[in-house]
């Protein structure tokens, strides 16, 4: 999640004469969130094809070399993504837009070389309907997000909570390897992100009375492009613990 304060619990101020409630404010309003949609699906798009690539021939492939073997280079792939998204998170405000252009797309970079093993796991078709269910999902819970009256705002602790829980359930499932709680967390995990992403939506939108026409503009397209991208990521990798066909 984003550091900024919540403009919808501080109340959202405007800009008479160059945005406020007009029609360049509207304008204005639909080309900030077209930019973070199109570097979120930028960014999903490079991780699946970096995934497909690295992950190409199967076993033989660099993928079930470099990450199924369990050495050092393989942890530093999976732990990088995660350090990338702190030092975003954290150094935002010290960091140039440029700057972060460039660590998001090697977070997208990263993630696609963590997240190839999906494709020696799962067969290429219940990817792409996983994919394209998430899609559709996404893009139902982000409208509504858009659109809504109602204040989503409180939902953000709540929801921040549940990742915390989802984490700390997934770390004693690595020792307990229940199947009852893996089912569990998939299930939650989908219903948890599902709701980020339209309280994602709304934030974003919400902040845009706060940041345009400001240097931090181009900052929080990147960091919004981010959590979206976060939302989408986790929410298909735990509706492919539901569809997924595993692999002979």
């Amino acid at each position: 999640m984003m550091a900024w304060p919540d403009p919808r619990a501080t109340g959202a101020r405007t800009f008479p004469g160059r945005a406020g409630t007009s029609e360049a404010f509207d304008a204005g309003l639909r080309s900030y969130m077209l930019k973070i949609y199109n570097y979120m699906a930028s960014g999903v798009l490079l991780t699946g094809v970096v995934a497909m690539l690295f992950a190409r021939g199967g076993e033989t492939s660099l993928a079930a070399q470099v990450m199924l073997g369990g050495g050092p280079l393989a942890w530093i792939i999976m732990l990088s993504p995660l350090a990338i998204v702190f030092a975003m998170s954290f150094g935002q405000n010290k960091f140039s837009t440029g700057t972060l252009q460039m660590m998001y797309w090697g977070f997208a970079v990263l993630m696609g070389l963590s997240l190839s093993t999906v494709f020696l796991m799962y067969t290429g078709a219940s990817i792409a309907t996983t994919f394209f269910a998430t899609a559709g999902a996404f893009a139902g819970l982000s409208l509504y997000g858009y659109t809504t009256k109602k204040d989503l705002s409180a939902w953000g602790t709540f929801l921040i909570m549940g990742v915390v829980g989802l984490i700390v359930a997934s770390v004693v499932n690595i020792f307990v390897q229940s199947s009852a709680l893996s089912f569990a967390i998939s299930g939650i995990g989908v219903l948890i992100f599902a709701g980020l992403t339209a309280y994602d939506t709304q934030k974003l939108k919400s902040l845009y009375q706060h940041v345009a026409g400001t240097d931090m503009m181009g900052k929080v397209v990147i960091m919004g492009a981010l959590n979206l991208y976060l939302d989408f990521i986790n929410m298909f990798l735990f509706l492919l613990r539901f569809m997924g066909v595993a692999r002979d």
